[in-house]
């Protein structure tokens, strides 16, 4: 190439080629208009099964009849107590967990000892079924709302545990080792080292487990419960109000993707320099 001959221009992908890219970006306005789609997609598709007769309305009842219960749920029988009541014991049980496995995943994830002394037991407790332990929590704590906020508890307990100490053992050694050699005690690259590297991992960490805190609410309202969208889930079971069921489900996954939502947000706001 000559001193005379320009530099060739870099030619510009096509749109539909740079949406593919791997871990690529995406326009903002793109962003929303799929997760639009994503979310209005199996509605639009509910809607048409039902509206062409293709289900039993007491089996299957449509989004229009949904709707509708919700209206009765709200005006006539209290839902945004039993939406309250559920939103607390979801939050107790989840921030119990949040409290002690916090410090003690930072403690195995850190020291070996630690580790080879209590991973092998939360592993093992870890599989067994929250649902199992209810027998035991009311004979422990007996029915009230202590019995409910345990179950919650239990079920997202041990898995904190352990993704906490993975978020801590993926710190890189070399930061670990460079802050050693500037003469940082144990205690200081904890403080100064690990926990702010991991900080996003655990954030992260948090908001999955806390998604997990949500599915066993079912499981805690079978425990003598006679409010929150798990009791009424199980309750309208029993009349075949399968409206009230899809309603309760349908609001329990709201509740989630906004909690979802709020842990991203936050993260955005702590962690402005990581990758959204």
């Amino acid at each position: 190439m000559t001193a005379h001959q320009p530099l060739p221009r870099p030619v510009a992908q096509p749109a539909s080629q740079r949406w593919w890219v791997i871990r690529g970006e995406l326009p903002r306005s793109a962003v929303w208009t799929l997760a639009a789609a994503g979310l209005l997609l199996p509605l639009l598709l509910w809607w048409a099964y039902s509206a062409a007769g293709l289900a039993n309305p007491m089996f299957f009842p449509g989004p229009d009849a949904v709707l509708k219960r919700i209206g009765h749920w709200w005006g006539d029988e209290g839902l945004l107590g039993d939406i309250a009541i559920s939103v607390w014991r979801v939050m107790a049980g989840f921030l119990a967990s949040a409290v002690i496995a916090l410090p003690l995943g930072l403690y195995i994830g850190t020291y070996r000892p630690v580790q080879a002394f209590l991973e092998p037991l939360t592993d093992f407790i870890r599989y067994m079924p929250a649902v199992a332990f209810i027998p035991l929590v009311m004979l422990w704590v007996g029915i009230d709302e202590g019995s409910k906020v345990l179950i919650i508890f239990i079920g997202t307990f041990f898995q904190m545990v352990l993704m906490v100490a993975e978020d801590v053992r993926r710190v890189p050694m070399a930061q670990i080792e460079a802050a050693q050699t500037m003469g940082a005690s144990r205690a200081e690259t904890i403080r100064l080292v690990v926990l702010p590297s991991a900080r996003p991992a655990l954030l992260d960490t948090l908001r999955i487990t806390c998604g997990w805190a949500w599915t066993y609410l079912v499981v805690a309202e079978l425990v003598a419960a006679n409010s929150g969208l798990g009791y009424a889930i199980l309750r309208a079971q029993r009349y075949m109000q399968t409206d009230k069921i899809f309603a309760g489900i349908l609001l329990i996954g709201v509740i989630g993707l906004l909690t979802d939502q709020a842990f991203r947000w936050l993260g955005r706001v702590a962690f402005p320099w990581m990758k959204r």
